[in-house]
């Protein structure tokens, strides 16, 4: 068994693609924006963008700004972090050593 795909809901979805495209960088495998959705290839792992309706019953609404823990794995977090800054990408934490070894960079997905 295997992760083939993160689901990722949204309420903008022109500005996701843009962002997921433009900042992360990320392929476009399918572009359905017309009926509400796109597909970016994450290395392995679809990452879908849904788009959820202003208007939508509450608990779809709920789906929009919950947390997703996924992780990017990059050469130099240090230099994408500055990168990405410089485009104006907000970060919730700037690249730290963590207990577990690793180097971490937590953004905010618009």
């Amino acid at each position: 068994m295997k992760i083939a795909a993160l689901r990722v809901f949204v309420d903008d979805l022109a500005a996701a693609r843009d962002f997921y495209a433009g900042a992360l960088g990320l392929p476009l495998r399918e572009d359905g924006s017309r009926d509400g959705w796109c597909v970016f290839d994450g290395g392995g792992v679809s990452i879908i963008l849904e788009s959820v309706a202003r208007d939508a019953a509450p608990d779809d609404r709920a789906l929009v700004g919950r947390f997703v823990g996924v992780s990017f794995e990059v050469r130099d977090v240090e230099a994408d972090y500055v990168r990405l800054r410089g485009m104006g990408v907000r970060f919730i934490g700037a690249p730290a050593r963590q207990p577990w070894g690793g180097m971490l960079a937590t953004l905010a997905d618009p």
